[in-house]
């Protein structure tokens, strides 16, 4: 029996010990953290940048006479409309900014210059009300407040999407108002050039990186434009209009400096003959200096053998990295009448000869604007 007692004791005593032995219970296994949020673009989302412009003449007159008799003077009208355009990585708009520089030289029946060619011109968003549109608006909005409601309207879509924007023709000045509900009671003005700057703009659009927001700036000029007259030799001069309207496009970081730009300049004559009669043709529409490349001519003159689009580009590449501030700190030299500000940093002795108040100044004021 003692036996017995002693086997059950010491089985019982190997059973306690095999238990205090065996593995401990696994731990529950952590919780797994949360997936990290996909990187946003460094410093930004807007991943290109795009400058798009429509230059027309078309609503440039001769001298003569209305269906009532009525004196009609000389008109050189010059529209240029811009758009100022950040994408992002899918192509989709992350900042617009749509203008039309609308301006004008007047001649009286002499054929002499009378409006102010001293003064800057402004665009249709500079006037805000002093443009006038409301007058005859039937929602009550003026020209730079429809041109903002459609620029919302087209963020977060890509320009497929924005030229397919379903539209009516409300009559002859008005072929393409949108006809969309979300812009029934903000757009009634035509868009088709609009939309068609925004898409020039994704086309030519040039890669950036950490942008988070864009600007546009022009200074607009018609100082060149001249009256009818006679030249040192007393030949004759015939009339002309000439509007310069030097835009900029440009992307600035979250620390105000530049991540690109691009500068150009729509530089538009508009001629008249010694009767009064346009000669330049209506129907075209102009390219600008960059458009028109070797085709400019610039090069003959050049002391450096660059074309204006190439010294544009240039300059414009000497801003990235930099502030507005720094930038408007260039130093520079006058050079000559016509070049009172050429720039005088080593960087740019090979490259650019050109003027450039006019470029900073847009930039500067594209900064000031920017969205």
């Amino acid at each position: 029996m003692k036996k017995v007692l002693s086997i059950v004791l010491v089985l019982t005593l190997a059973l306690s010990v095999l238990a205090g032995c065996s593995a401990p219970a696994a731990p529950a296994e952590p919780a797994k953290p949360a997936e990290p949020a996909a990187p946003a673009a460094e410093g930004g989302s807007i991943v290109k940048l795009g400058l798009g412009h429509i230059t027309t003449i078309a609503k440039s007159k001769d001298l003569g006479k209305d269906a009532e008799g009525k004196e009609v003077l000389p008109l050189g009208q010059v529209d240029t409309v811009m758009a100022a355009v950040g994408f992002d990585k899918d192509g989709k708009v992350v900042s617009v900014t749509i203008d039309n520089a609308q301006t004008k030289v007047t001649f009286d029946a002499a054929l002499q210059v009378t409006s102010d060619i001293k003064a800057e011109g402004k665009t249709k968003v500079e006037l805000k009300e002093e443009y006038g549109m409301i007058k005859a608006s039937s929602i009550g909005k003026e020209w730079y407040q429809q041109a903002e409601a459609l620029g919302q309207w087209m963020v977060g879509k890509t320009v497929d999407e924005i030229k397919a924007m379903k539209t009516k023709n409300k009559d002859a000045s008005h072929p393409a108002v949108p006809d969309v509900p979300e812009l029934t009671s903000s757009v009634t003005v035509s868009v088709q050039e609009y939309i068609a700057a925004v898409a020039e703009a994704y086309e030519t659009a040039v890669d950036v990186a950490g942008g988070e927001k864009v600007g546009l700036g022009h200074v607009i000029t018609t100082g060149k434009s001249k009256g009818l007259g006679k030249d040192a030799e007393g030949k004759e001069v015939l009339p002309f209009a000439q509007v310069d309207t030097v835009m900029a496009a440009t992307a600035f970081d979250k620390d105000g400096k530049v991540v690109g730009t691009i500068i150009d300049n729509a530089q538009t004559k508009i001629t008249f003959d010694n009767t009064g009669k346009v000669t330049a043709d209506k129907a075209a529409e102009y390219p600008t200096k960059v458009e028109l490349k070797e085709g400019y001519g610039m090069i003959k003159a050049s002391s450096i053998g660059k074309e204006w689009y190439q010294q544009a580009d240039a300059l414009g590449q000497w801003m990235v990295g930099k502030t507005v501030d720094e930038i408007k700190a260039m130093k520079t030299k006058n050079k000559d009448a016509s070049h009172p500000a050429v720039p005088d940093v080593p960087e740019l002795t090979s490259s650019v000869t050109v003027s450039v108040q006019e470029y900073i100044a847009a930039v500067a004021e594209g900064y000031a604007n920017a969205k």
